[in-house]
């Protein structure tokens, strides 16, 4: 790619093809940055990272893609002062464009003694903590199998017993007493239909599994939100035409997606005039999670991803999001978002929440059907 090869002035001409195949085969963000902080080199990878071509990066400066108040311009400033490289781990990484927030480690070194260019690369921590926070999420899930199946034993019949007794007393009373023993029952069946849906993550029988179009899991998802809780939300489809089918369970794929639509959903309100859902789908390549208890590593390219421009998540709710009864809504129970959480670890694959200001996404990450490597055709599907 013209845009992203050596300055021309390379001292070594005829290495430009095979140093820029090097550079683009990284899987990592690597810029090179010049002593006036203009961008001179980016790699494949970077161009995907600030979702933004080589052509338009190289005639900015770094400030153009990295905020100014960024530990990452005074990282280069010290690289330049040191003449050594420097390492910095953990830096929130805000992107002006489209106001994305990144967790990263960064590296940077001088390029050459005589003169004060940068390389620099970045390592996005995003993958490696999402894993870390998978085991969690699937060890809170694994611990409400025991607890559901004793709430279902412990609390459903005595609800029973207190239920009918208010509908006894509710004959027998005037109108006044009638409100009091219908809200004893109302509370009673809203106790029950948790309770009902905390059974959910005992549910250990085998579910049968084979491909799945998960475009029309998203489509069927859409319309039935658009003739109810939706319907007053605009939706936006970026879909990857040629996406393979999905391992997995139609009916709780539908079951999970629905979830994040319906959350979204809420998040927006119903005041909201410019509401929008944005249902997306890619195909990422690189990305392998280790089964726990064993060596083997499954491959998760497929991903689906819900976006919503409500309110956002308050910051200190993102570390407990998938746990049960984890909720920011006043009436929620908190056990959708757990839920999700065991349907898709159940499927071998793992979903994250990336919050912005005003624009939440899940994004949820799958093996598809077929175990050869790249994408299969149209006609396979």
């Amino acid at each position: 790619m013209p845009d992203s090869l050596p300055p021309a002035d390379d001292p070594n001409p005829a290495s430009l093809p095979a140093a820029e195949a090097v550079l683009n085969a990284l899987p990592l963000p690597v810029l090179t940055i010049g002593p006036d902080e203009r961008i001179l080199r980016v790699n494949h990878a970077a161009e995907l990272f600030f979702d933004a071509s080589a052509r338009l990066m190289l005639r900015g400066r770094l400030r153009d893609i990295i905020p100014f108040s960024s530990p990452i311009i005074a990282l280069v400033a010290e690289v330049r002062r040191r003449r050594s490289s420097v390492s910095e781990y953990r830096v929130e990484l805000v992107q002006p464009r489209s106001g994305t927030e990144r967790s990263v480690d960064v590296f940077a070194t001088p390029l050459r003694d005589e003169d004060d260019s940068v390389v620099l690369m970045l390592q996005e921590r995003t993958i490696a903590d999402k894993m870390n926070r998978q085991l969690t999420h699937r060890g809170a899930a694994r611990s409400m199998i025991a607890l559901g199946a004793m709430l279902a034993h412990e609390i459903k019949n005595p609800l029973a017993g207190i239920r009918g007794a208010a509908q006894l007393l509710e004959q027998e009373r005037d109108d006044e007493d009638r409100l009091l023993t219908r809200l004893i029952c109302d509370e009673s069946d809203r106790i029950v239909r948790i309770v009902e849906r905390m059974e959910l993550f005992g549910d250990e029988r085998p579910v049968e599994r084979g491909p799945v179009n998960v475009h029309g899991v998203l489509d069927q998802v859409k319309r039935s939100a658009q003739s109810g809780f939706a319907r007053h939300i605009r939706f936006i489809e970026n879909y990857d035409p040629s996406l393979p089918p999905v391992l997995g369970n139609r009916d709780q794929l539908i079951q999970v997606i629905l979830n994040l639509v319906k959350n979204a959903a809420e998040a927006i309100g119903t005041d909201t005039v410019e509401g929008e859902i944005t249902l997306s789908t890619a195909f990422r390549t690189g990305l392998r999670l280790q089964i726990p208890g064993s060596r083997e590593r499954v491959s998760l390219p497929i991903e689906v991803a819900v976006r919503d421009n409500g309110p956002g998540i308050p910051p200190d709710m993102l570390s407990d999001l998938f746990d049960p009864f984890v909720t920011t809504k006043a009436q929620g129970s908190g056990l959708g978002l757990a839920l999700v959480a065991k349907i898709v670890g159940d499927h071998g694959g793992i979903v994250e929440c990336d919050p912005v200001p005003r624009r939440t996404a899940f994004r949820i990450l799958l093996p598809m059907s077929s175990a050869r490597d790249g994408r299969e055709s149209a006609a396979e599907r």
